[in-house]
């Protein structure tokens, strides 16, 4: 497993060399043009996505790109091509650890039971014991990665005891069935695909109990935030208040809600299965964003712990010593003032 874990660790240390090459001046102030990498994930900013509020809030022209994995976005941006993304909190940790010029300006969601591991019916799983021989597959640098080795190390498994095998969500849903793997821990569309015929035996809001959190975070390239703090202020306003407008009404959204129909578009995803899904999380508020528990210092040290554990597990060499500086609450705070908040 460690030989494919440091075979994409070298690739993003790699990557992220292109990173010096980029000046401020790629982002000249009247480029109103951003590209934007977002992921399948399962949370109200696909509304606004769907609907073209981002670009009627901001004014910028948006093209959104997207990607299988948090890593792939890394990649990504610290190549240039995005400039702002949508990631989770391990890859995230990975990249700033190495040196990856991101910041992150909203927290999108704390991860719940979006995210899980599901067992095959019929793969004679019936504990986290049993899981001792059987091949589980993840997309390696994810959230669901760190959930799995956190939650093997809960149980007291070693992870050389499993096979792992590194595959992306699409990949996962195709060798689930063929019946190739026993296991998966995965979040949407991937996940509403493979449950259907296996059973959880845990989800990320377990493992957060146990002391691994994760979360997904809109962030971005820093050189981009300083030439363009106008359009992450208008980004920020608009995904709270599509967080807001969950918060409100969310509980009553069904399969045949438009805004589930907005969020199943633009993720793949099976409609029936979202309300479910959306119900497993947290999407925190503008105003909840800038508090000690999100970007005042609770991401700053969830990354901390995370790129710890990373460490543990041979995953990145070392860790910085504060990572504050990879955080902001400009943003969010200069969007919640605009909002009368």
């Amino acid at each position: 497993m460690f030989k494919h874990l440091i075979r994409g660790a070298a690739l993003l240390a790699l990557v992220s060399s292109l990173t010096a090459s980029f000046a401020s001046s790629a982002f000249a102030a009247d480029n109103k043009t951003v590209t934007v990498g977002y992921q399948t994930d399962i949370e109200p900013s696909k509304i606004a996505q769907a609907s073209g509020l981002y670009e009627k809030a901001s004014g910028y022209k948006i093209n959104w790109r997207k990607f299988n994995t948090g890593a792939d976005v890394i990649a990504a941006m610290a190549s240039g091509d995005v400039q702002v993304g949508f990631t989770g909190s391990s890859p995230l940790a990975a990249g700033v650890t190495r040196g990856l010029p991101l910041e992150t300006f909203f927290v999108a969601a704390e991860i719940g039971t979006a995210e899980a591991l599901v067992v095959r019916n019929g793969s004679n799983i019936t504990k986290p014991q049993d899981l001792i021989g059987k091949k589980v597959a993840v997309p390696f640098v994810s959230t669901t990665h760190y959930s799995l080795l956190a939650a093997l190390k809960h149980w007291g498994i070693p992870a050389n005891q499993v096979t792992i095998l590194n595959l992306a969500p699409p990949e996962i849903a195709a060798a689930w069935q063929r019946g190739d793997i026993d296991a998966a821990y995965v979040w949407d569309p991937a996940l509403g695909k493979i449950v259907k015929t296996g059973k959880v035996l845990t989800t990320s809001a377990e493992v957060r109990k146990w002391g691994s959190p994760t979360f997904l975070a809109w962030v971005a390239r820093k050189d981009f935030a300083q030439a363009h703090p106008d359009f992450l202020v208008a980004f920020s306003r608009v995904t709270g208040a599509q967080n807001a407008e969950y918060r409100k009404d969310g509980a009553k959204w069904t399969a045949a809600t438009p805004q589930v129909a907005d969020i199943a578009r633009i993720s793949g995803s099976d409609a029936a299965d979202l309300p479910a899904l959306l119900q497993g999380t947290t999407f925190p508020l503008l105003d909840e964003q800038a508090s000690p528990r999100l970007l005042g210092g609770g991401i700053a040290k969830a990354l901390a712990d995370t790129s710890a554990f990373l460490k543990e597990q041979k995953r990145v060499d070392d860790v910085l010593p504060d990572y504050g500086p990879t955080v902001t609450a400009s943003f969010v705070q200069q969007a919640s003032a605009g909002s009368g908040k």
